[in-house]
């Protein structure tokens, strides 16, 4: 399965329709045959959970029913490939800059929004090249403080980790639908931060022990490819 994540940056001036965007591109994707599964969503200020949205980033999630072959060397050709005409016109007149990631699942649990986008997935591949995680959560009300109170910690070491490539803090709902997607050199590395930093670890057992999340998802990908920048570059540039 195919699956692309793409992040739109506006300018300043337009980030009125950056929002409007959220309930207005809905309808194209609900009409492309094309797509199995989307989310658009908000991204945060930091690269990681954040209270605080960024209001000139925002993101597509996007689950493709047949491979995407991009070919084109023109971007908003490119995302008119992807995403089909509505989106690609509206993103060049707007002149959003748009990063893009290629990405294969292979390894998983969990559901959003009751479903799995990405079929059924393995628990453990043995695949130890670069490696995309997608950690979702929606968080009961009752736990919103405590949650709050535990990831600030954890998003400063992540930022510092050894072997992490870079983080994007995406989001369907402020404070009650977050999600990371994070991108590191190896498994080994993204293991040594899940399971041998003790802050982090110890929110995860907290995570289990008192409930915070009334769904989850957690899933490993294979970054393929990458189109083009982020706030002026590609993180992912000669690391492929």
């Amino acid at each position: 399965m195919q699956v692309t994540l793409t992040i739109i940056r506006y300018p300043k001036r337009f980030t009125y329709f950056a929002v409007l965007a959220m309930a207005v591109h809905r309808f194209p994707f609900w009409f492309n045959n094309k797509i199995s599964f989307f989310k658009l969503m908000g991204c945060g200020k930091n690269g990681t959970f954040d209270k605080h949205p960024d209001w000139q980033q925002w993101g597509i999630f996007a689950a493709h029913n047949q491979p995407v072959i991009v070919n084109t060397l023109k971007e908003e050709e490119r995302i008119n490939q992807l995403y089909g005409s509505f989106i690609s016109n509206w993103f060049r007149f707007f002149d959003c800059e748009t990063w893009t990631i290629f990405l294969e699942p292979f390894e998983g649990h969990g559901t959003w929004d009751g479903k799995q986008p990405f079929g059924k997935l393995a628990k453990d591949t043995g695949y130890d090249g670069p490696i995309a995680i997608l950690t979702r959560a929606t968080i009961r009300l009752s736990k919103l403080k405590a949650f709050w109170q535990n990831v600030n910690g954890v998003a400063v070491q992540m930022a510092g980790a050894k072997g992490l490539i870079t983080s994007i803090g995406i989001g369907e709902m402020p404070y009650i639908k977050q999600a990371t997607f994070s991108i590191w050199q190896s498994r080994e590395a993204m293991k040594q931060f899940a399971y041998q930093m003790h802050q982090h670890k110890e929110v995860i057992q907290k995570t289990r022990k008192e409930n915070w999340y009334s769904e989850d998802m957690f899933v490993r990908f294979k970054p393929v490819k990458t189109m083009g920048t982020i706030k002026g570059s590609d993180p992912l540039k000669g690391k492929l």
